[in-house]
């Protein structure tokens, strides 16, 4: 039997991360394990020697780990790693890469492996992990056993930059995947914008498994000479610019008609995106209807339609034929919205043109695309707005015909009259139903805080009580599978990038992903070591320093007790098998499951009670939980005065 040389496998794995970190990975999510021993203490040693460099997080479950990976990534706009060990742990990375591969977030999943020699043998927690994830990741490396040769170093680096291209594709810029954790950049974001994808890398190792991590060259090696300039390490954009006789065209189509923009999620990453993007609508005076995930609806703007959703019927129809455009633009994917949906595949049969502009695909569940523009959306609109100057400037846009964008724009203004009286009526009721308390979550929210919005009820009552305003909000979700798993746990990831952040969610989700906070732990020990403390450390200024920190995840919970959402689905019923295989009551006791896990906890039932504990926990550092008991009967009525 083979020996692993603990020197060998050290410097292997000092060059890899050592490249991962130049090409933007500056997170890694480590669950424990054995045999991934070396990957865990390498990405360590880097953490402890270069701090500004990598940052690594413990999370003890592999699910929740590669959620909370998924949230730093989806936040940052950066890719972020994974180590597990083998067996059934990388099997627990399953739904994260997936949710990955569907929203386009970039994730680096590395898996340690038995050696070749104990495969297929019966050997403890040992199964084929080649391909483990199919076609769910953008690119797979089955890596060979670590060596120290000049060679199998830079292959060691190389193999690291092909994985950050894979996984990055199409993100935004190289500046702001590089950014370090907590920059600046990082901060101003709005959305979760990404372009990227999951990567595997297979790591096998023999025994030893402790590699030498005292070597003072442990991730020199395999360099080559340096680049005159550190700028030449970074990802090479798509071409964005859409120019000539197509971009004309395109103009000229959009002065000619009624048009108007989707705005799905991922179409602006900051505010100077958003900034283009209205700057287009303006130019071709165009209604642009703002997913909330769109990064759109902290601008204030006049031709910016938040309640299309509640303007819509059911089915996707329209009582004002008049909001009906011959030109549709989407930028990402389609909204949240049901109904806004189905609007468009009736436009579409009825003859509107359809251009979606998106850096990889369609993504046209309609099966209804006119043209396709392969760019940025932000590089688009840039584009557009250059071309309409081009072909007539302001006289042709004060020529066009403004009556499509006002009666969009008195659309929405009925709509946000409904919701501003409903906000009135529950101010005078103590059973005040959940969209009130979203409301307040909006309205109480921090400036430049992060807003995550868990699947089923939660994410359409934000997009249905998201009012636009000129307050900057990060607004997250988990979007690309609608799914429920690993919630809690992305949302604590995402949470590093931000001072504070809001998690709504409904009590199935989180009880699906209930371990999640047992984070509270790894977040006190990531202040102790921001604090220049050794974790476990106690100091008689221990909490001031957590306090100075100031990161912090309230976590608003909306306890109907079940299944809400699926009392507005065709499978409510009377029957008995509705209560029991989709309503799901679950009775759980959420304040003695965040007491076992040192969770400061409220329970509120009114809206004033809600905003005196939601104001506290801003003061408060780690995770808050404040439970909303909510009616699980009735969401349909509830919710139909606003339509």
């Amino acid at each position: 039997m083979t020996v692993a040389d603990p020197r060998q496998t050290a410097r292997f794995l000092g060059a890899f991360f050592d490249e991962l970190a130049k090409w933007g990975v500056h997170d890694v999510v480590v669950s424990p394990g054995s045999r991934s021993t070396p990957l865990s203490m390498v990405a360590y040693e880097l953490s402890c020697r270069a701090p500004e460099r990598m940052r690594v997080y413990v999370d003890v479950d592999e699910r929740g780990a590669a959620f909370f990976a998924l949230g730093l990534a989806k936040a940052s706009g950066r890719p972020a790693a994974i180590v597990c060990t083998s067996g059934s742990a990388v099997a627990n990375y399953y739904p994260a890469v997936m949710e990955a591969e569907s929203s386009r977030v970039p994730l680096v999943v590395l898996t340690g492996d038995r050696p070749p020699q104990l495969q297929g043998l019966g050997a403890p927690q040992t199964c084929d992990q080649l391909h483990a994830y199919g076609s769910h990741v953008r690119a797979f490396r089955a890596m060979p056993l670590p060596a120290a040769d000049e060679q199998s170093l830079r292959f060691a680096r190389q193999a690291a930059r092909e994985a950050c291209i894979a996984a990055m594709g199409a993100c935004p810029s190289p500046s702001q995947a590089r950014g370090a954790a907590g920059s600046e950049a990082a901060h101003q974001r709005i959305a979760g914008a990404c372009f990227g994808g999951p990567v595997h890398l297979n790591f096998p190792f023999d025994e030893p498994l402790k590699p030498d991590t005292k070597l003072d060259d442990l991730f020199d090696g395999g360099l080559a000479p340096a680049p005159a300039n550190d700028a030449a390490h970074g990802l090479v954009q798509p071409q964005g610019h859409i120019s000539g006789a197509a971009a004309a065209d395109m103009a000229r189509t959009l002065q000619a008609n009624d048009a108007l923009l989707l705005a799905g999620e991922g179409s602006c990453a900051t505010i100077e995106d958003a900034k283009a993007v209205m700057e287009f609508a303006r130019a071709f005076a165009m209604p642009v209807l703002a997913d909330p995930l769109s990064g759109l609806r902290c601008c204030p703007d006049e031709l910016l339609v938040e309640n299309y959703d509640s303007v819509f019927e059911t089915g996707g129809e329209v009582a004002d034929e008049q909001l009906n455009p011959q030109v549709i633009v989407r930028f990402g994917r389609y909204p949240i919205s049901k109904k806004a949906t189905q609007w468009v595949r009736r436009l579409e049969e009825a003859g509107a043109l359809q251009i979606v502009v998106d850096p990889l695909e369609t993504r046209d569940t309609n099966a209804g695309t006119t043209a396709f523009v392969r760019a940025m959306p932000v590089d688009f609109a840039r584009s557009m707005t250059r071309a309409e100057r081009t072909e007539g400037g302001p006289a042709a846009a004060a020529a066009k015909e403004h009556a499509f964008a006002a009666a969009w724009q008195r659309a929405n203004a009925e709509a946000a009259g409904r919701i501003f009286a409903a906000d009135t009526a529950a101010n005078q009721q103590a059973d005040a139903f959940e969209g009130a308390y979203v409301r307040r979550v909006l309205q109480l929210a921090p400036e430049g805080s992060c807003l995550f919005a868990a699947n089923s009820m939660s994410v359409r009552a934000v997009d249905t009580f998201y009012l636009k305003g000129d307050k900057r909000l990060c607004v997250l979700a988990n979007r690309g599978l609608n799914g429920i798993d690993g919630t809690v746990s992305t949302a604590l990831g995402a949470a590093q990038l931000f001072e504070r952040t809001t998690l709504v969610v409904g009590d199935l989700t989180m009880l699906h992903d209930i371990n999640a906070l047992a984070l509270q732990r790894e977040l006190r020990v990531q202040c102790q070591l921001a604090a220049g403390r050794t974790p476990g450390e106690t100091t008689p200024d221990s909490n001031v320093e957590m306090q100075a920190q100031r990161l912090g995840i309230t976590i608003v919970l909306l306890n109907n007790n079940g299944g809400g959402i699926f009392d507005m689905l065709p499978q409510k019923s009377s029957e008995a098998y509705f209560e029991r295989l989709f309503l799901t009551p679950q009775d759980v006791n959420f304040q003695a499951a965040a007491a076992a896990f040192g969770v400061p906890y409220a329970k509120v039932d009114t809206l004033q009670a809600f905003d005196q504990a939601y104001c506290e926990t801003l003061d408060v550092p780690g995770i808050s939980l404040i439970e909303v008991p909510v009616p699980l009967e009735g969401i349909r009525e509830r919710y139909g005065r606003f339509w």
